[in-house]
C-alpha cells in the first residue's frame, strides 16, 4: 500500500534527512586511504546518536548488523563495514546510510573517491549523479514511478554504462522500504501515478560494465558479474505538485 504523508511527517524525514547528509559529509572526508570501512561506520553511528532521538536505520533492519552499507569498487550495494576492509588511493567506495527520527525514515548515499581516480571511473561517478538529478526532476505529481526509472536509464545508458535491474528505489515512512518500486529503468507514463505527499527514495545504481549482479557468500554484499565497477547515488524525495522537494539535501 502506497502512504501519502503529512505536512508534519514530511517535515520530520526532512530533519531525519539532514542528518543523513551530515553523516554523508562526515564520511566522505574521512574517506582516505588506510582507513577501515569499520571505522567509518563508527564515526557514522556515533554522529546519528548525538543528535536527539535519532538512531540508525539501517542496524539490525532484517538482521544487517552495521549503520552504513559500504560497499567498494565492484561491490554494488550492502556492502558489511569491516576492520579488515581498508580503503586504497584509487578506490571508489559507495556508502549508503539511513536514520529513523520521530518514527519515520530517510535515507541517502553517495560514491566517494579514495583520493585519485582514473578518469573513466569519474565519468562512471559523474554520469550516476546525473541519472539521480534527472530522476529527481521528473518526480512531480502526476508523473509516473515509470518516468523515474525511464529518465534514469536514458541518462545512464546514452553515456554507455548499464542500469542494475535487480536492486530498486523504493517508497520510505514509517517503515524503511514502503510502496511503490522505483527501478531505475523503465517506459514513461507506466507504473504508480505519482502524488503530492508520497515521499520516495530514488537511487540509481549504475555500472561501467553489464549489469548482470550477484550475491556473495555473506548473503548481503551484492557485487557486479564481471567485476566492473559500480556507482550509486540516492536522495529521499517528497512529491509535491511542483516538483520533488530532496529531503536527504546538506
Amino acid at each position: 500500500m502506497i502512504t501519502v504523508k503529512s505536512e508534519r511527517e514530511i517535515e520530520t524525514m526532512r530533519r531525519a534527512g539532514r542528518i543523513v547528509a551530515g553523516v554523508l559529509d562526515l564520511v566522505r572526508s574521512r574517506a582516505v586511504a588506510g582507513a577501515s570501512t569499520w571505522e567509518l561506520d563508527r564515526l557514522a553511528e556515533d554522529f546519528i546518536l548525538s543528535h536527539q532521538g535519532a538512531t540508525p536505520s539501517f542496524k539490525g533492519l532484517y538482521g544487517f548488523p552495521a549503520t552504513l552499507c559500504t560497499s567498494i569498487n565492484a561491490e554494488v550495494v550492502h556492502g558489511i563495514p569491516s576492520k579488515t576492509r581498508v580503503l586504497e588511493a584509487g578506490d571508489i567506495v559507495s556508502v549508503d546510510v539511513g536514520v529513523c527520527l520521530g518514527g519515520l525514515h530517510a535515507d541517502s548515499a553517495i560514491t566517494a573517491t579514495v583520493g585519485e581516480v582514473a578518469p573513466a571511473t569519474r565519468r562512471l561517478l559523474g554520469t550516476t549523479q546525473r541519472a539521480l538529478e534527472a530522476g529527481i526532476a521528473v518526480a512531480g505529481a502526476g508523473n509516473h514511478v515509470g518516468d523515474i526509472g525511464y529518465a534514469v536509464q536514458q541518462v545512464a545508458e546514452g553515456a554507455g554504462f548499464s542500469v542494475v535491474r535487480e536492486l530498486v528505489g523504493h517508497g520510505i515512512g514509517a517503515q524503511f522500504h514502503e510502496e511503490p518500486q522505483v527501478p531505475n529503468f523503465g517506459r514513461p507514463h507506466r507504473g504508480a501515478r505519482l502524488m503530492p505527499g508520497m515521499t520516495l527514495a530514488i537511487e540509481p545504481m549504475i555500472n561501467a560494465g553489464g549489469p548482470e549482479v550477484r550475491t556473495l557468500g555473506d548473503r548481503w554484499t551484492v557485487v557486479t558479474a564481471d567485476g566492473s565497477l559500480s556507482a550509486h547515488f540516492e536522495h529521499t524525495v517528497a512529491i509535491t505538485e511542483n516538483g520533488a522537494r530532496i529531503l536527504t539535501a546538506a
